[in-house]
């Protein structure tokens, strides 16, 4: 039968052993695997593929260009300030220590050398490593290229797209360039902490010094600092950033980049850490600097170039322009009178959680603030961080005069009781006078309201090489130096004068200092100057005139020349600033800037050439090229015999006139002093060949200075004290006198030539005269003062009117 043949032919079919069914398991399972495998592949590839359409060119690796750090540096080379976003200093590798370079490899990646841009066997260790730490990541494997394609082209992002796409770009990296230039780019561009970005700018920030001045010790602590540079701070977790660098001198040894000998002598090493001051040595300086280049370069230029800027500026002399401004000021300000303690606090929540003092000690001439404890006898006892000081009565004499108000002339009263001006609790700022063995003593001090600006220029080049915009950059960043523009008073005298030497008149040219009124057309009023102290003089000569700022002479001087004459010759000599066209002009009465002021007085120093003042005197960029080099263009804009007599003039107001303190220096000094109504701005403008410096104080707010604060007494002793430091290092030049100018002996009282016909009585002097000015006829007789106005009139009282000395 059909049916039972077909069950014979099963049953005679072999029985299949287990042996079949596991191998045909085991085909089945390998292609599974191998179809997850190629699956798995083609999504990894597709992955891929997918992150890889819009990752960013490797041109910016191949171009490194990041952001540089600009630059300022003196005229001695010193670095003086900085403009950047990111503080860095482009450094090749061969210029980056070897050791440095090593620490960074053992620390973050060891086998940097040997892996295509990802380290799988670093992968498989940090897998593993988390694993047995259930989980926790305690290890990494991101390689340095890993790091550089993160920070160039990446965000910091943790999430699964960042990785992959910094994955890709680490193995497309490797694959363009060598291992040397990702080595050197990683170098320059990671963050060291501290506004640090590279290795070079690290150095300074941490150690002050060179790449090439660190040790080994050194270059192993900046080398832990990347993986968290606040975490392994020195200034703020010094025992935990000690620990990283032994880490890393242990992983150099393991690396065998280093012996065992060399590891225990750099963790041996004390480490000298650097704690960065002001940013900038000459802040309103740099700053003005900055200014220019702005509008020269842009932003982009200035801040992420890596531009490298010789100024002119004297280190030293900023130093001293500095000291002398802020010490003047001070003195000027106690002039003015106490205002008072800062604050006042309860001594008896204060005293038992009084911590003592981290800082380093303080030494004469430091300011610091203090509490006061208790008044004794003759002084205070005031704590200055951990240590209780001694302030005598002696030494805060200057606090008698309490102002109660802004204007201290009028706003004050005195205490001559000295114990009533402080009291327990009240928290003051003092000077250290004195450190000993017997304890600390101190001086009462307070922070100045007042400002003012001082500016030293080389009349011969226009180089800048000092400013001073005010008391404190970080109080103000207004540059008063350059931008305030502020009525000189008597300081703007020497232009009227030495335009009337430019139209033939002589020193010994006489003129009448008396009373006299002014009609004004226009608003039907009269103006009648006054000289400081309400005196008048007679017949004066224009030499005496100038030297003790004679207001009334002045005003006359100024009608006889012309007004219009007198701003012709002002701008034909610098100024810029609108001049008034009327006769307060002869006072000073227009609105100024000090370096413009100071750099006319410049011309008459200079033998009449005028060379406008600068401040940069090369610039590159950060590949070397050079962008600018100034090239002073002088010029000559005044007549060597005219600025000649200008400036044997302003001698005289050193040698016997309002400036008479300057004489101390011993130099041939030439200058003017300035006061203006009420006393608002005090200037001394004046110099020597070669140099010639600007100074005023004043309030920002145009209030009085005080009773008797001219020129002489508020300007001249900081021009005095910056002069004296400044002039140590230049020689001793006199001014030269041109062959144009003739000396002739005059009658003192006419100007016209000695008699020799008068009495004894009469009074000759030599006189000083351009060719073909000087007096042909003698005098007959001598003028007797009491021909004139007496001085003695107008009764003594208080300085008023229009200018000053």
């Amino acid at each position: 039968m059909p049916g039972d043949d077909r069950f014979i032919e099963i049953q005679r079919q072999p029985h299949r052993s287990w042996r079949f069914w596991e191998w045909r398991w085991w085909q089945i399972t390998l292609v599974g695997f191998a179809a997850c495998a190629i699956v798995g592949a083609t999504t990894v590839a597709g992955v891929i593929w997918y992150f890889s359409q819009d990752l960013p060119s490797l041109e910016q690796l191949q171009n490194y260009q990041p952001s540089l750090v600009t630059t300022v540096y003196s005229d001695d080379r010193q670095p003086i300030g900085q403009f950047f976003i990111e503080r860095r200093i482009l450094t090749p590798l061969a210029d980056i220590p070897k050791s440095l370079s090593q620490a960074v490899i053992a620390t973050e990646d060891a086998r940097f050398f040997e892996h295509p841009g990802l380290d799988y066997i670093g992968m498989l260790r940090a897998a593993w490593t988390n694993i047995r730490h259930g989980g926790r990541k305690v290890e990494g494997a991101s390689t340095i290229t890993q790091q550089l394609a993160r920070s160039l082209f990446l965000s910091s992002e943790r999430s699964y797209e960042r990785k992959i796409r910094e994955l890709v770009l680490a193995y497309k990296m490797e694959a363009v360039s060598g291992k040397e230039q990702i080595l050197e780019t990683y170098l320059n561009q990671i963050y060291f902490g501290q506004g640090s970005y590279g290795v070079a700018s690290a150095a300074q920030s941490y150690f002050g010094k060179k790449l090439s001045e660190l040790t080994l010790a050194e270059s192993a602590f900046l080398a832990g600092l990347p993986k968290s540079p606040s975490r392994f701070s020195p200034f703020t977790a010094y025992e935990r950033a000690k620990k990283r660098q032994e880490h890393v001198l242990s992983r150099m040894e393991e690396a065998g980049f280093i012996t065992a000998a060399d590891r225990e002598a750099a963790v041996a090493e004390t480490l000298n850490f650097h704690r960065p001051g002001s940013e900038h040595l000459a802040p309103h300086f740099v700053e003005h600097v900055r200014q220019l280049l702005m509008a020269k370069y842009g932003e982009t230029m200035v801040y992420k170039g890596g531009l490298q800027i010789h100024t002119t500026l004297n280190l030293s002399m900023q130093k001293a322009a500095e000291a002398a401004f802020v010490a003047g000021v001070r003195e000027l300000d106690k002039r003015q009178g106490w205002r008072g303690p800062r604050r006042t606090v309860d001594l008896s929540t204060l005293q038992s959680s009084m911590p003592a003092s981290e800082d380093k000690p303080l030494k004469p001439g430091d300011v610091a603030e203090g509490i006061v404890l208790r008044v004794a006898k003759d002084f205070y006892v005031v704590q200055v961080g951990s240590v209780a000081a001694k302030l005598a009565f002696d030494d805060m004499a200057w606090a008698k005069r309490f102002l109660k108000g802004p204007d201290p002339t009028v706003n004050f009263v005195l205490n001559p009781n000295l114990k009533q001006i402080l009291k327990p609790g009240d928290v003051v700022e003092v000077g250290v006078k004195k450190v000993s063995k017997d304890g600390m003593q101190l001086t009462l001090e307070q922070t100045p309201i007042v400002e003012g600006g001082l500016i030293a220029i080389d009349p011969k080049s226009g180089a800048i090489r000092a400013m001073v915009g005010g008391y404190d950059f970080s109080r103000s960043e207004y540059n008063r130096a350059v931008q305030a523009h502020r009525q000189p008073g008597s300081a703007f005298k020497p232009l009227i004068y030495a335009t009337a030497m430019s139209q033939g008149l002589s020193p010994a040219t006489q003129i009448l200092d008396a009373p006299v009124v002014y009609e004004q057309e226009e608003d039907d009023k009269t103006w009648k100057p006054e000289n400081y102290g309400r005196k008048f003089h007679g017949m004066v000569s224009l030499r005496d005139a100038l030297a003790h700022s004679h207001n009334l002479a002045t005003v006359r001087l100024l009608d006889k020349v012309g007004i219009k004459n007198v701003i012709e010759f002002s701008r034909s000599v610098g100024m810029v600033s609108p001049l008034p066209a009327d006769l307060s002009l002869g006072l000073g009465s227009s609105s100024v800037g000090l370096m413009e002021l100071t750099s006319v007085y410049g011309v008459f120093l200079n033998q009449g050439t005028r060379v406008e003042p600068y401040a940069i005197k090369v610039a590159t960029d950060s590949t070397g090229k050079l962008l600018e080099s100034a090239q002073p263009q002088s010029q000559e804009v005044l007549a060597k015999e005219t600025a000649y007599l200008i400036t044997n003039m302003m001698e005289d107001v050193v040698q016997k006139g309002t400036g008479q303190a300057a004489k101390a220096l011993n130099r041939p000094i030439a200058g003017k002093t300035g006061t203006t109504n009420d006393y608002i701005n005090a200037w001394f403008i004046g110099g020597a060949p070669n140099l010639v410096t600007g100074v005023y104080v004043g309030f920002d707010d145009r209030r009085s200075l005080g009773e008797s604060e001219t020129g002489a007494r508020a300007a001249l002793p900081i021009w005095m004290a910056f002069m004296k430091e400044a002039l140590n290092q230049l020689p001793v030049v006199p001014f030269e006198i041109p062959d144009g100018v003739t000396f002739v002996k005059v009658d003192s009282s006419t100007g016209l030539l000695e008699s020799e016909q008068d009495g004894e009585g009469q009074k000759g002097a030599v006189e000083i005269f351009a060719k073909g000015s000087e007096p042909t006829q003698a005098a007959h007789r001598r003028v007797d003062p009491t021909d004139f106005y007496k001085l003695d009139q107008i009764p003594e009282g208080p300085p008023v009117g229009e200018g000053g000395l």
